[in-house]
């Protein structure tokens, strides 16, 4: 089962991942968390990698409704977006909020899981737009 929604981009890193911020504020999601696993890595474990980053995207409205429906759901919070490299491209990659319904069989996840799918889509299709 897929449980990512996923985009190429051309560009710079550095520049995508402004533009990500950019397009998740204008959706109305907030970046709670930030881990550059690039950084960790190599502080840690001396690795090299590509640029890889995380970012913890929320929207409080929805997280609201996802804990009211279950309480446990936050194990599943915030919505991490990834921005990583592959070869020449920057791929941008939200987790797809139909699996917070798939995990944890809570009905009224899927109203919440509706809207964050549609606001991310839409986040994701202005990325798309701009590298056209």
């Amino acid at each position: 089962m897929p449980y990512d929604r996923s985009i190429k981009l051309a560009g710079a890193f550095d520049e995508t991942v402004e533009t990500v911020r950019r397009a998740l504020a204008d959706q109305g999601f907030g970046i709670l968390t930030e881990i550059d696993v690039r950084a960790t890595l190599k502080a840690k474990l001396d690795h090299d990698m590509e640029p890889y980053l995380i970012l913890g995207a929320c929207n409080p409205a929805l997280a609201r409704q996802a804990l009211d429906a279950d309480p446990a759901v936050g194990l599943l919070l915030p919505c991490n977006v990834v921005v990583r490299t592959e070869d020449d491209q920057v791929i941008v990659q939200a987790i797809d909020p139909s699996t917070m319904v798939a995990l944890t069989g809570v009905d009224a996840m899927a109203s919440v899981a509706d809207e964050a799918t549609r606001l991310l889509d839409a986040a994701l299709s202005s990325l798309a737009k701009g590298s056209a």
